[in-house]
């Protein structure tokens, strides 16, 4: 009997050739588009765009109409609401900067989608993903990088579990976008050539600080101060929630030089401003860690790391300071190390693991 895969089909190109790659392979393929939109209206919802609206679904069912397999919408509206939404608010109103796509796929994509999939009798999930899955040695799962670093999603994967990704398939990792696009084409598929999404799918026009602001309410951080690293006024800023660590533009300050945001206080509401030359660290400690490629760091271990998604990563030593934590020591100094990011550690070409930069 063929194994039953889930297939999670957001709309898109990249999902909907997952679906047809795993079909001629012989898998017995189920698509499932999560509704995690919070609205109730189509009309709203339809508005929403991205991977998550209306239009979504609409797109999905034409596609496993085409590939003649079965397509259902499974309702994720609270897990969605209180492990990617309120997390994100939450760590904006702390001064960090969170990465929703991580805790979606940790928590939506995978936890839950993976529990519901189990329960009526698939064997797999899969996703459009452009990563890959291989056993290492050491028996242990690790996501592994897709065939074109252009599109590599392994960055936003690194806190997938050992059981999660015993039961993933990423078929698509193993071609580039434009062999993707030519394969839907030739499939008669008609999202073959639909643009990909940008944006934070909750988020449609980009404007973080004013979703934040109305999630918020009560709790919207009020206006306060630049300041230099020695705390000396600068001016006033809108509210911490409308910066992140690295920025530059939206400052308003004239200061007759580039300057850039250092850190951000969330319990005096400062906003620490500096040079160029300030922007860059060697040393980060994170926690929340996710061990992958290794079951645990014993000693001291030479790696490569990013630090946001479109790091190209850089060489690095890795080492435990305490229980649930980890000292990162850069080679080379690397620019703007955001608390609330994820640091991915690679080994070769595949996830060691990562955690929550502090």
């Amino acid at each position: 009997m063929a194994k039953k895969v889930v297939v999670g089909m957001s709309g898109g190109v990249d999902s909907s050739v997952a679906a047809l790659l795993l079909k001629r392979q012989g898998y017995d393929v189920v698509g499932v588009t999560m509704q995690i939109w919070q609205e109730e209206t189509q009309e709203t919802a339809a508005e929403q765009g991205g991977c998550c609206g209306f239009s979504a679904v609409e797109d999905a069912r034409r596609v496993a109409e085409t590939l003649d397999i079965p397509h259902y919408v499974m309702n994720f509206r609270r897990e969605f609401r209180e492990k990617v939404m309120d997390y994100f608010v939450a760590e904006y109103l702390a001064g960090r900067t969170p990465n929703p796509c991580i805790a979606c796929n940790r928590y939506v994509k995978w936890e839950a989608m993976l529990h519901r999939s189990l329960e009526i009798g698939a064997d797999y999930i899969a996703t459009g993903h452009y990563a890959g899955i291989v056993r290492l040695a050491n028996g242990r799962y690790a996501i592994r990088n897709a065939v074109t670093a252009k599109k590599d999603q392994t960055y936003a994967l690194y806190s997938l579990t050992q059981e999660q990704l015993a039961h993933t398939l990423m078929p698509v990792g193993a071609y580039t976008k434009e062999e993707i696009r030519q394969m839907a084409a030739e499939a008669g598929l008609m999202v073959a050539h639909k643009p990909d999404s940008q944006e934070i799918c909750f988020i449609p026009d980009n404007d973080y600080a004013s979703f934040i602001d109305r999630a918020a309410g009560e709790r919207v951080p009020k206006p306060g101060n630049f300041v230099t690293k020695d705390g000396d006024v600068l001016g006033r800023h809108l509210g911490i929630t409308h910066y992140t660590v690295g920025q530059r533009k939206g400052l308003n300050l004239a200061m007759g030089r580039p300057v850039f945001v250092l850190e951000i206080r969330p319990e005096t509401d400062e906003v620490v401003i500096g040079g160029a030359e300030d922007v860059f660290g060697d040393t980060l400690y994170c926690d929340r860690i996710n061990y992958m490629g290794m079951a645990d760091l014993q000693e001291p271990r030479e790696v490569t790391a990013k630090i946001r998604y479109a790091h190209a990563g850089e060489k690095c030593v890795i080492e435990k300071t305490g229980e649930g934590r980890i000292r990162v020591t850069f080679k080379k100094p690397v620019r703007a190390i955001t608390p609330g990011q994820a640091v991915v550690f690679y080994e070769d070409d595949y996830v060691l693991g990562g955690g929550t930069i502090m």
